[in-house]
């Protein structure tokens, strides 16, 4: 009977922290890094699809990474671009694009370390990792 007590009485304790621990916000880094690959994938969508205007293949490359130094002017840049307004999905990517600049020039300053300033690897599509057979 006592071990079905203290099963109870631990039941509301282990359940709060669960809940705790899942509602965790994410931290800045996560935030940005999961933000740039989003705009990296809509982009690449975006570069593929044959049912956008012909002005895309005219848009700056977007190729993200946060460790780079010249991600930011990278943004800027891309943002800036004055084609294509008439297309939705390019909007879309801008504003992306601009929120994630606002993020880490604003809120992650101080919690991000760039590694490098290499800006022509930003001009190098991400290939995906290949699979040997």
């Amino acid at each position: 009977k006592l071990p079905a007590v203290k099963m109870l009485l631990l039941l509301p304790a282990l359940l709060s922290a669960a809940l705790l621990a899942s509602a965790a916000p994410p931290t800045c880094y996560s935030r940005v890094l999961s933000l740039s690959k989003e705009i990296t994938e809509s982009f690449q969508e975006l570069q593929t699809s044959k049912t956008v205007d012909s002005c895309v293949e005219r848009l700056p490359r977007l190729y993200l990474d946060i460790h780079n130094y010249c991600v930011l002017a990278k943004l800027r840049d891309f943002v800036a671009y004055p084609g294509c307004d008439r297309v939705v999905e390019v909007n879309e990517l801008k504003e992306k694009a601009r929120s994630l600049y606002t993020i880490l020039i604003s809120y992650c300053r101080r919690d991000l370390v760039f590694l490098t300033d290499d800006c022509n690897a930003l001009e190098i599509p991400i290939s995906p990792p290949t699979e040997h057979t």
